[in-house]
Formats: structure tokens, C-alpha cells, sequence
């Protein structure tokens, strides 16, 4: 199988040791398995691709009615997370199969892609890192932006 990607879940952070004794931070990441749940050709779609969908172990509550008939073609449950890997023209790889972490090799370097959390809309505190007025002595000045430039002029 000549596909060059896998998505995964991040699942938090912890730390390996080095032999010399240092402490380096990781990201756990849960890859896949992933299953292929498209394959697009270049005569047909201009390009050559496959659309993997993450397989997770509960169950995809709402559907839409055009991404119900998406998966019913592909005889596939719904997945919650779809992405598109680029393949080669003659790739040999079809609807249905199964893609896990088996085709990386130890040592071998790697992208990884991540799409942070939104949050709304914040205060300048939480999305600027500002640092706040006194919280004492009577201010009635906390989180609020200050004097962040001038107003018309200049």
C-alpha cells in the first residue's frame, strides 16, 4: 500500500528520559486504524488521492443525508474525521481498505498536521496574554485591554 498518511487523535502529553537522563516532553497521539473510504482517480476527479476516514470507537450520532449516501457507496460506517492523501497514479488501493500505523518504520521522520480548539471570543488576557491591572487597593481595573495605541491620531 503506497498511502502516505494516517490521521490521528491527540490524546495528551506526557515524557520520555533520554539515556543520559534527560526529560523531553511527547504529544500520545492515537493514529487510526484509518479506512479508505474514497478513491479518487485523475481521468475522473484531475487527481490522484484517497479519503481516509478515522475510525473511532463511538458511534456518529447525526449524518447528513448527502454524507449518508457518501458512505453507503463505500459500504462503510460513518466516520466522524475525513482527510485526503495524495498516492501515486498506479497505487494499488481500493475502497475498504484498512490503514494503520504498520506502514511507518522506526526512525523514519515524519509531518504532523493539527487543527488547534477554538475557543470563541476571548478577553485580551486569555488571547493576547495580557497582563492585567492590580487585582487590590481598590482598582477597578482587572482584565481590561488598556491603552493599546491611540484612537484617530496619529
Amino acid at each position: 500500500m503506497s498511502v502516505q498518511g494516517i490521521i490521528g487523535k491527540k490524546v495528551g502529553m506526557t515524557q520520555v528520559y533520554a539515556e543520559d537522563g534527560r526529560a523531553y516532553p511527547v504529544t500520545v497521539i492515537e493514529a487510526g486504524p484509518c479506512v479508505v473510504v474514497q478513491r479518487k482517480s485523475k481521468d475522473k476527479d484531475g487527481y490522484s488521492a484517497v479519503q481516509l476516514g478515522l475510525v473511532e470507537a463511538r458511534k456518529v450520532k447525526k449524518v447528513t443525508k448527502p454524507m449518508k449516501g457518501h458512505f453507503d457507496k463505500a459500504g462503510l460506517p460513518p466516520c466522524r474525521v475525513l482527510r485526503e492523501f495524495r498516492v501515486a497514479d498506479g497505487a494499488e488501493v481500493k475502497v475498504g481498505d484498512k490503514v494503520s500505523v504498520e506502514l511507518f518504520a522506526a526512525g523514519d521522520t515524519i509531518t504532523v498536521c493539527g487543527t488547534s480548539r477554538g475557543k470563541g471570543f476571548q478577553g485580551v488576557v486569555k488571547r493576547h496574554h495580557f497582563r492585567g491591572g492590580a487585582a487590590t487597593h481598590g482598582s477597578m481595573f482587572h482584565r481590561a485591554p488598556g491603552s493599546i495605541g491611540a484612537s484617530a491620531f496619529p
